[in-house]
């Protein structure tokens, strides 16, 4: 359910905006703060945050329809990413999405009804690169990393999240709600930053084979670069 962009959220809204030395630049922040309180970008949200920032309607909802963080109707309690970009993909992710889409009965971009007994919604998207190839094939909750998946124990995640089982990140702290997660997107600190660990074992084996061989960085080209002299590549 929506929730009212009262007085403390409109202040937080003006917070953020003053923040920048263009107010418009809080923009992005700002659409996420809307998204923290009303589950949605609103017809409302976009309003209050063309007030503020003394921009149109059509301009702000132009940025809001661009981006597809940004939702126009409402998501789940745990909004459920799944990498389908090439090596996730090769990797199982589209296995993954594939699976969850039949087992929550619901396409992407959509919210899986609640069941009897669910203690939380649960929404479905394929996501673009998350970065994570080392972990592939990669699933996201409410923007936390769920490594090195499979379409069952995908299947388990989302059962749980319904369940209202607590979860943890592979990477992080447990899994907050979807609302939670767009207040900390819209910088408001949430001090669950340093729970997880910084970097794990396949973020590092380059850094790990480098110090085994002594490999360094080339130094610094302190020349200028030659000039083309128009025989490069046979001509």
């Amino acid at each position: 359910m929506s929730g009212q962009l009262d007085e403390t959220t409109m202040a937080e809204l003006r917070e953020i905006a003053a923040r920048y030395p263009e107010p418009r630049s809080g923009l992005l922040p700002m659409l996420h703060l809307v998204q923290s309180v009303q589950g949605q970008v609103t017809p409302e949200g976009i309003e209050a945050c063309a007030e503020i920032l003394d921009l149109t309607a059509a301009q702000v909802s132009g940025v809001a329809t661009f981006y597809t963080m940004y939702k126009r109707r409402p998501v789940g309690d745990y909004h459920v990413g799944v990498c389908t970009n090439t090596l996730c993909a090769v990797m199982g992710g589209d296995a993954i999405f594939e699976r969850l889409k039949d087992h929550l009965d619901i396409g992407n971009d959509e919210t899986a009804p609640r069941r009897p007994g669910d203690a939380a919604t649960v929404s479905l998207e394929h996501v673009e690169c998350n970065a994570a190839c080392d972990y592939a094939p990669v699933v996201m909750v409410n923007w936390e990393f769920m490594d090195n998946q499979s379409p069952e124990s995908a299947t388990q995640l989302v059962d749980d999240l319904r369940a209202g089982t607590e979860v943890h990140s592979t990477r992080g702290p447990r899994l907050c709600t979807w609302r939670e997660a767009e207040r900390v997107l819209a910088g408001f600190n949430d001090r669950l930053a340093d729970e997880g660990p910084a970097a794990g074992e396949p973020s590092l084996v380059g850094l790990r084979l480098a110090r085994e061989h002594g490999w360094t960085a080339p130094p610094p080209d302190e020349g200028p670069l030659p000039a083309a002299t128009g025989k490069e590549g046979g001509k």
